[in-house]
C-alpha cells in the first residue's frame, strides 16, 4: 500500500517513509451554507475527493512513492454566514496551516500539497501565504494551487476539454449557466450527485436560477439577502455526468502541476491564486472589525467583478494555463 492516512499511522511507520519520495496532502475547506439542497460540507467533500484522486494518480505514476493524506481541516474564511457556516478568521486559517506545515517539515517531510474546495478570495490568499512561509522557513516545497485551478475553471479555460469528456458541446443556455455559476449551483450540485447523492435534497430540481449583478456582489452575504436561498447559479441543471467530466479535466490539470512541482519545473508561486497579488486580501492588511467587514465587501465585489469580466465560454480553443 502506498497511500496512507496520517491519523491511522504510528510514529515508527511514519518515520520509516522515504522523505524524498513521500508527499503529504493536506485537505482544508470550511463548513459553509450552500443553499437549501446541499450539505454544509460541500467544499470539504470536494477537497477530500481532490486529495484522494491526487494520491491515487501520483503513486500510480511514480512507483516507489508514497502519499500520506492528512485529516480534513474544516477551516475557511470569506464564507457566507448562515446556519451551519463556521466562520473562521483568515489569520487562523493561515496560522493553522503554518503550524501543520512546520510540524511536517520538522519531521523531515519535504513535499506538502494543499487540497482545497473553497474559492473565497481571502481564504485562497491565506493558503498561499501559509505555503510560502513554510517553504521559506524550512526549505521544503509546500504548495496550494487549487485557487489557480478554480480561477482557470471559472474563466472557461477548460470548456473545450470538458466538452470532449462529455462527448458533446454545451448548449448556448449551458454556456450562459456556466458563466454565472459560483456557489451551490450547477457544478457543486453535480459534484455532490456524483460523490454523495444521498446528501442532495431532491428540491434542487425545482430551484430557480440565482443570478447576481456586479453591484449585488459587493454586498456581504449577498446570496442570502432579499429572499436569496444561499446559492449562486443553476442547481436544477445538475448532472453527475457533468461533474465526472469536469473533475477529470481538473484532475488532469492538477497532475500536470503536481508533476511540475515535484520535478522542479514549477515553483509554488507559479500557480498562486490571482487574489494573492491583491494587497487588501492579505492576512495582515486590514485592522479592526469594521474595516474587516469592509474588506469582505470589497472582496466580494472584486471577485464578482473578476467573475463578470471573465469572458463566457466560447467555441474557440482556450490556451492552456
Amino acid at each position: 500500500m502506498s497511500v496512507y492516512r496520517l491519523e491511522e499511522m504510528s510514529t515508527p511507520d511514519l518515520d520509516a517513509l522515504d522523505r524524498e519520495q513521500t508527499v503529504i496532502v493536506m485537505t482544508v475547506s470550511p463548513l459553509e451554507a450552500h443553499g437549501p439542497h446541499l450539505p454544509v460540507g460541500v467544499d470539504a467533500f470536494a477537497a477530500r475527493h481532490f486529495a484522494e484522486t491526487i494520491a491515487e494518480r501520483l503513486v500510480a505514476r511514480r512507483p516507489g512513492w508514497s502519499v500520506v493524506l492528512a485529516p480534513t481541516l474544516h477551516l475557511g474564511s470569506f464564507t457566507f454566514d448562515a446556519v451551519g457556516t463556521i466562520t473562521v478568521r483568515q489569520r487562523v486559517v493561515r496560522d493553522a496551516l503554518v503550524d501543520y506545515g512546520d510540524s511536517l517539515a520538522r519531521a523531515g517531510f519535504r513535499w506538502i500539497l494543499i487540497a482545497n474546495g473553497h474559492a473565497g478570495p481571502g481564504h485562497l490568499t491565506a493558503l498561499d501565504e501559509a505555503s510560502g512561509i513554510v517553504t521559506r522557513r524550512h526549505g521544503v516545497m509546500m504548495a496550494s494551487f487549487t485557487g489557480h485551478l478554480a480561477w482557470q475553471f471559472l474563466r472557461g479555460r477548460y470548456v473545450d476539454r470538458i466538452e470532449a469528456e462529455l462527448g458533446r458541446p454545451l448548449t448556448a443556455a449551458e454556456r450562459d449557466a456556466f458563466a454565472e455559476d459560483a456557489h451551490g449551483g450547477w457544478w457543486e450540485t453535480s459534484l455532490m450527485l456524483l460523490l454523495r447523492p444521498d446528501l442532495v435534497d431532491e428540491s434542487f430540481r425545482t430551484l430557480p436560477p440565482a443570478r447576481y449583478s456586479l453591484i449585488s456582489r459587493v454586498v456581504p452575504n449577498y446570496p442570502l439577502r432579499n429572499g436569496g436561498q444561499g446559492y449562486v447559479g443553476h442547481p436544477a441543471l445538475a448532472d453527475p455526468a457533468f461533474a465526472k467530466a469536469t473533475t477529470e479535466v481538473l484532475m488532469g490539470e492538477a497532475m500536470t502541476i503536481v508533476d511540475g512541482l515535484l520535478d522542479g519545473h514549477l515553483k509554488p508561486s507559479d500557480r498562486h491564486s490571482p487574489f494573492f497579488q491583491v494587497p487588501f486580501f492579505r492576512t495582515n492588511f486590514w485592522r479592526g472589525a469594521g474595516i474587516t467587514t469592509a474588506a469582505v465587501a470589497a472582496g466580494a465585489g472584486l471577485y464578482g467583478w473578476l467573475r463578470t469580466r471573465s469572458r463566457k465560454p466560447s467555441k474557440t480553443a482556450h490556451p492552456r494555463p
